[in-house]
């Protein structure tokens, strides 16, 4: 009898869900990730980018009924109202959230795994124009960070984080942060990216390698520059202050002679 019921169960895990419940999961996962959302009412009738998942529910369902066009102007109509383009063909997991949810892109052969976060101005856009697999694969808790561009058949593993701006052109492996023009890969070993629920939202703890190696490479020259000087420097070419416009004074030059041949 146990059996029996364990076997019911695996089978009605792997049965997908309907279609009613996936609303449902689209709208309620809000709550999780938006602490601004404080009823149902308030995403149904507010939330353009849960508007824009509704509605993309309902054209992938056409498109793969070969209903095609159909299902192209519903998306077209869709973008009007939700600034969110996605095209019907792509292929969305699970409790997508579109935050903010304006200039988003989301193309044909894109594949979004479940829980993934978006927030406005996302690009996940291709590099060829050739009828094959050009958009990226993001795997589940993915999180992309405002105005960032994954652009490619690339693929970005579980857990990942992309920076606001950034611009992913390359594979990404699971659990890492990704940062920088073009994205440059931050291996997060023995550190907890994700929260409890999956999601995290700390972009301020992003790091930077751009600035960490700026500021490496001033304090080298700093160095160089004292052991020049046998480590003392005059009050001339001391500064008190670090604006712009009083630390390179340009110093009065001599006037210059210039000989004249007669």
């Amino acid at each position: 009898m146990v059996r029996v019921i364990s076997d019911n169960a695996k089978i009605s895990a792997k049965k997908p869900l309907s279609f009613f419940a996936q609303w449902v999961e689209d709208v309620y996962c809000v709550f999780g990730r938006d602490p601004a959302a404080h009823s149902v009412w308030e995403i149904l009738l507010t939330y353009s980018g849960v508007h824009a998942v509704l509605m993309y529910r309902i054209s992938h369902r056409l498109w793969k009924a070969n209903w095609k066009l159909t299902a192209r102007l519903l998306s077209a109509i869709t973008k009007l109202f939700t600034s969110v383009e996605i095209h019907p063909g792509a292929t969305i997991g699970r409790r997508l959230f579109i935050d903010h949810a304006l200039g988003v892109v989301i193309g044909e052969t894109t594949e979004i795994g479940n829980d993934v976060t978006l927030y406005h101005g996302v690009t996940l856009g291709g590099t060829t124009w050739n009828k094959e697999k050009r958009h990226p694969t993001l795997g589940n808790n993915v999180l992309v960070g405002s105005g960032a561009k994954i652009l490619g058949a690339i693929t970005l593993g579980n857990n990942v984080r992309v920076g606001a701006n950034s611009v992913v052109v390359k594979d990404v492996p699971p659990c890492c942060t990704v940062v920088g023009i073009p994205g440059r890969v931050i291996q997060s070993k023995g550190t907890q990216i994700q929260g409890r629920h999956g999601i995290d939202l700390d972009h301020h703890l992003i790091p930077d390698p751009v600035g960490k190696a700026i500021a490496c490479l001033i304090e080298r020259i700093d160095e160089l520059e004292s052991r020049q000087m046998g480590g003392k420097v005059t009050a001339e070419e001391s500064c008190d202050a670090c604006e712009a416009e009083a630390v390179c004074v340009p110093r009065k030059e001599s006037p210059v002679k210039l000989a004249v041949r007669a």
